[in-house]
């Protein structure tokens, strides 16, 4: 795979695992991270947080307004942009080296949070949500990770201590539909002009699957590494996890740690989490057995 510029830096994809960290500028995060406490107390959390982020090695800073876990309520453009592109741009200016995404389906969202500073755009929903912003994204030569998505509130089942998780998805074929679901993406984002090279994957942990399936796709990540594109994971926190150990979201942290583990082992190229220095940490012993 072609290496991929982003701002100041350049990733070759395998030589080491790059870290994603989570800015969460909600205040309904399923992990019990979210930002929004206050307007006035957002700007401040999301650069002190960054802050730690960033010396823990975090690589990129993933900004997001809208909580995607299973049963949270859909935000309005306006909302999210007034949440987002006010921490988007303290984090510019506080951290001008910093690579900055921004987590929203959203064209409008997009297009605001790359003028404010974002240098990419990882969209749940792989271009099929806003028919528009495909064309943004190619317009302004950002990369775009496109995630695989099946959630459907009807799917979502809610416990008190272990929050949402999803039940009865039913696949065909599991791998199989979520590698062609992922290339029906894929061909959205090359029909608007988005070249290849800036095309990353992400199959969608978490994202209407069960927690059986989230296990098997987990595992069998290097099938979906074979279609050719970077992958990004992002098992960090994840109800697939809480089921399994049976935690909350602030115990899951060695569950988190397996996940990573695996996950590099299978072939992801980043991984999104919560906790950064411990999961950087995991990243690189990991790379370090299995990356030569």
């Amino acid at each position: 795979m072609a290496a991929l510029s982003i701002g100041s830096k350049t990733f070759e994809w395998g030589a080491r695992t790059i870290v994603m960290g989570i800015l969460n500028i909600t205040p309904d995060s399923f992990s019990g991270d979210g930002l929004l406490t206050s307007t006035s107390q957002r700007d401040e959390a999301a650069l002190d947080q960054a802050r730690r982020f960033l010396a823990a090695g975090a690589d990129i800073l993933d900004v997001g307004g809208e909580s995607t876990r299973p049963g949270s309520q859909l935000v309005s453009a306006d909302e999210e942009l007034e949440r987002v592109i006010p921490v988007i741009s303290a984090l510019r200016q506080e951290f001008p080296d910093a690579l900055i995404s921004v987590d929203t389906y959203k064209a409008d969202v997009a297009e605001a949070a790359l003028r404010a500073g974002a240098h990419m755009l990882n969209d749940v929903w792989g271009l099929r949500a806003d028919p528009r912003l495909a064309e943004v994204v190619a317009h302004s030569g950002a990369p775009v990770v496109l995630m695989h998505n099946r959630s459907k509130p009807s799917n979502a089942q809610i416990e008190t201590n272990l929050g949402g998780r999803y039940v009865g998805m039913e696949y065909v074929n599991l791998l199989e539909d979520v590698k062609n679901e992922l290339l029906e993406s894929v061909a959205l984002a090359r029909k608007a002009g988005i070249p290849a090279e800036k095309i990353i994957l992400d199959p969608g942990i978490g994202f209407g699957k069960t927690v059986e399936q989230n296990l098997e796709l987990l595992n069998r990540l290097g099938e979906i590494c074979a279609l050719g594109f970077p992958i990004l994971l992002g098992p960090s926190r994840k109800s697939f996890i809480g089921y399994t150990l049976n935690l909350p979201p602030d115990q899951r942290v060695e569950g988190t740690a397996a996940a990573v583990s695996v996950g590099i082992v299978r072939g992801a190229d980043i991984i999104r989490v919560h906790d950064v220095e411990m999961m950087t940490r995991v990243a690189r012993m990991t790379d370090a057995i299995v990356r030569h």
